[in-house]
C-alpha cells in the first residue's frame, strides 16, 4: 500500500462460492457446479513465508523482493500455468532509476525588491531527488497559477489568460472542494498538474499547502520522507517515464515560506486562504519574486520483477482476451529507526493480497473445464514507489494491450474478521458492478457502496494503472459488515491503520481470520469466472469520465 494519504489501500475482491449460474454462464457453471473451497492452510503458508524476516520487507530492487518473486513464480509454475514474463519466463524485469537527494545540497534563494532571502531546508521547504538530472537548477520569476488545474469537463482552467512561459509556477496543493471526488483526484494529481505546467512553458514547479491539506497531511509529517529515494521506471531509450524534463526543479513550501513569497503580491496568502474557505478558486497572477533553486541527486539503475502467468481459456476466440488479477508483492523494506525491530514485513500490505492471488490461481488451475477467456495473474513490484510496477506492465503488457478486458486488484485486504459484504471501488464506472454483484450473490454476500467517497480510493492502487490504459477495473475490499454481531468491521479496519500500517507491527503475528481469507479467495475466483465466461467483454458505462478519458 502506498504511503499516500489513502485511508487505506485496502484491497481485495469479493467472495462468491458455488451455486447455480446466471443464464449467460449456464454452460460454465454446469461444469463447475460443485462448491469451490479455498484452502486456508495454503493461504496461511504463503503469507507466513512472504512476510518472514528473511525477506527484509520486500523493498523494490532488494534481495528480499527477488526471493518473494521467485517464490510466487514457482507456485504459479506448480499450478501448471503458462509463463507470461520475458523470454518464456514468469518474470518481467522492469528497469528503474533510483535517485537519492544529497541532503546538504538544496539551495533556495528568494530574490525580491527588498533583497534576497535564503530559505532553510528542510524547515521552510522540502524537495525530492530529481530522476532526470543529477544537478538540477532553475532560475526564474514566480507566477501564481491557482491550483494549476486544467479541467475543461468541469469548466476550470487556471492557465486561462496567464503567461507562464519561461517562468516558475506556484500552485496550491489539492483541488477545489466542489470538484467530484474521483474526477477531482485525477485533475488534482501532481502528475496532471506538472503536465499542464510543462505544456504551458513553465520551467519550474513550486507547491504551497492549504488549510485543508495541512489538516490531512501536515508539513511537519512530510519531513519523515525527505530521505526517501525517487524512483521511476525507464523506457526503451533508458529515460525515466512519466516525467517532465522541461520542469527543471520542484519544491514544496511551508506556510512560513509561502507567506514570504506572497508578502508583496497582489493578494497575500491569508486572502488566498479566505477564498478557499468560500470554495472559490483564486485567479493567477505574477509574483514580484524570482528564485534561484538548485540541488544534487545521485542516480542508480536498479531492476525489479513483475511476475506474470496465464491460465489459457477454453474458447477458441475468447481465449485471446484476458481477465487480469493484480496484487503488489513489494513493501517498504527496513525502517530507519533505533528500535530493535526494523523490518516492515508487510503481512497485511500486501502479502495477504498476494497470497489470495496465488490461491485464486490454484482454484482456477483445478477446474475440470477452464473458463472461456484466459486469466492473467500479475504480481507487480514497486507499488509503494508510486504504482510503478503496474504502470510498467500496463504500458508494456506481455499480451496485446487491447486484449485485457478487465482488472481485479487485490491490495491490503483486512483479514482480521469475517465479513458479510464487499465494497468494489470503481464498479460504478463500468458494467463490472453488475458482474461483481452477480458473483457475490452466489455465496450470499451483498455489494455495499463506497463508505469513503471523499478518499477517491478508485485512483489510488494498482488497478488505476490499468484504468489509464482503458481497462475497466475494480479495487475490491472486504466490507465493513461483520458476520459476528459483536465485531465492528470498521473498527477492525481502523485498528490496523492506527497501529500496524507501514510499520514493523504488520507481521504474521497479527490476528488473521483464516475463514475471511478463504472467503476472500473464493469470491475472487467467482468474480473472475463471471468475467471470463460472460458473453460480452466488460465495458465502461456510456459517458463515463474515466472511460471517455482513457479508452482508445
Amino acid at each position: 500500500m502506498r504511503r499516500i494519504m489513502y485511508l487505506g489501500m485496502l484491497s481485495a475482491g469479493l467472495m462468491l462460492a458455488g451455486c447455480q449460474s446466471t443464464t449467460q454462464n449456464a454452460n460454465a457453471d454446469k461444469n463447475n457446479s460443485q462448491s469451490v473451497r479455498a484452502d486456508a492452510q495454503r493461504i496461511k503458508s504463503h503469507l507466513r513465508f512472504l512476510s518472514d524476516d528473511l525477506l527484509e520487507g520486500r523493498d523494490t530492487g532488494a534481495r528480499g523482493h527477488e526471493i518473494a518473486s521467485l517464490y510466487i513464480a514457482s507456485e504459479l509454475e506448480g499450478y501448471g500455468l503458462t509463463p507470461a514474463g520475458d523470454n518464456g519466463s514468469f518474470l518481467q524485469r522492469a528497469p528503474f532509476r533510483q535517485a537519492s537527494l544529497d541532503q546538504a545540497s538544496p539551495s533556495f534563494v528568494l530574490e525580491t525588491a527588498k533583497g534576497t532571502v535564503e530559505l532553510a531546508y528542510p524547515k521552510q521547504y522540502i524537495t525530492s531527488a530529481s530522476p532526470v538530472s543529477e544537478l538540477a537548477n532553475v532560475k526564474g520569476q514566480l507566477v501564481f497559477a491557482g491550483y494549476g488545474i486544467v479541467a475543461p469537463e468541469l469548466d476550470h482552467d487556471d492557465y486561462a489568460d496567464l503567461d507562464v512561459k519561461g517562468k516558475v509556477v506556484v500552485v496550491l496543493s489539492g483541488k477545489p472542494a466542489s470538484f467530484p471526488s474521483e474526477e477531482g483526484a485525477h485533475f488534482g494529481s501532481t502528475n496532471e498538474k506538472k503536465r499542464h505546467a510543462a505544456e504551458h512553458g513553465a520551467i519550474g514547479y513550486v507547491t504551497i499547502s492549504t488549510p485543508t491539506a495541512e489538516k490531512v497531511r501536515p508539513y511537519q509529517n512530510l519531513l519523515n520522507y525527505i530521505h526517501t529515494p525517487t524512483v521511476r521506471w525507464l523506457d526503451k531509450s533508458g529515460q525515466p517515464a512519466n516525467v517532465y524534463p522541461a520542469l527543471k526543479n520542484s519544491a514544496y513550501l511551508s506556510k512560513e515560506a509561502a507567506e514570504m513569497v506572497f508578502a508583496n503580491a497582489d493578494m497575500n496568502l491569508e486572502q488566498i486562504y479566505q477564498l478557499l474557505e468560500e470554495d472559490q478558486s483564486p485567479n493567477g497572477f505574477s509574483l514580484p519574486v524570482s528564485i534561484d533553486f538548485s540541488k544534487r541527486s545521485e542516480h542508480k539503475t536498479i531492476s525489479s520483477p513483475n511476475v506474470a502467468a496465464i491460465l489459457e481459456g477454453s474458447d477458441p476466440r475468447l481465449k485471446n482476451e484476458y481477465v487480469v488479477y493484480s496484487a503488489h508483492s513489494d513493501h517498504i523494506g527496513i525502517a530507519k529507526t533505533v528500535k530493535k525491530d526494523k523490518i516492515n514485513n508487510g503481512a497485511m500490505d500486501n502479502a495477504s493480497g498476494t497470497s489470495v492471488l496465488l490461491e485464486t490461481a490454484r482454484l482456477f488451475s483445478q477446474m475440470p473445464e477452464r473458463p472461456k477467456r484466459s486469466i492473467l495473474f500479475v504480481a507487480v513490484t514497486a507499488e509503494e514507489k508510486g504504482l510503478l510496477g503496474s504502470d510498467y506492465f500496463a504500458q508494456n503488457p506481455t499480451v496485446a494491450k487491447d486484449a485485457m478486458v478487465a482488472n481485479v486488484n487485490l491490495d491490503m485486504p483486512i483479514l482480521t474478521y469475517e465479513f458479510n459484504d464487499v465494497i468494489a471501488f470503481g464498479a460504478d464506472h463500468s458494467d463490472l458492478k453488475e458482474s461483481v454483484s452477480l458473483a457475490a450473490e452466489k455465496i450470499g454476500l451483498t455489494l455495499s457502496p463506497d463508505p469513503w467517497p471523499e478518499q477517491a480510493l478508485f485512483t489510488r492502487s494498482d488497478h488505476y494503472s490499468f484504468v489509464k490504459q482503458g481497462v475497466p477495473s475494480v479495487f475490491l475490499v472486504p466490507g465493513l459488515q461483520s458476520a459476528d454481531p459483536a465485531i465492528d468491521g470498521s473498527k477492525k479496519f481502523g485498528e490496523f491503520l492506527g497501529t500496524n500500517y507501514h510499520k514493523p507491527g504488520d507481521d504474521f503475528n497479527q490476528p488473521f481470520n483464516w475463514k475471511a481469507a478463504t472467503k476472500f479467495a473464493e469470491v475472487n475466483y467467482y468474480i473472475g469466472l463471471t468475467l471470463a465466461n460472460q458473453e460480452e467483454r466488460s465495458r465502461w458505462n456510456e459517458g463515463d469520465f474515466f472511460g471517455d478519458t482513457f479508452s482508445n
